[in-house]
């Protein structure tokens, strides 16, 4: 990622600044008091996600108790997303 960022020109770095990043231990604590509606799926941009989460009620809660443990991961992999998505072609993701 620092190399990503060392040959970046500045129209580029300017978009990798403006990038909305999720903080992964925020989106934990959304997913512990309203994972079971979906929330941190939609926070991340996975509506489809969000809208299975809300209509099974976090899938029975066993979707709910699995995205507990893997939602910072799943945050960490937006994140990186975003990033390479702006730097590869410096196109906003917004």
């Amino acid at each position: 990622m620092k190399e990503t960022l060392d040959k970046l020109d500045e129209s580029k770095f300017m978009m990798v600044q403006a990038i909305d990043l999720k903080d992964p231990q925020t989106l934990l604590i959304v997913s512990i008091f309203g994972g079971h509606l979906g929330i941190d799926r939609f926070m991340l941009g996975e509506v489809g996600l969000g809208v299975g989460k809300l209509l099974t009620c976090g899938g029975f809660f066993v979707w709910y108790i699995i995205d507990l443990f893997m939602i910072i991961d799943a945050t960490k992999e937006n994140n990186f997303q975003k990033f390479m998505e702006v730097t590869a072609y410096g196109s906003s993701i917004w």
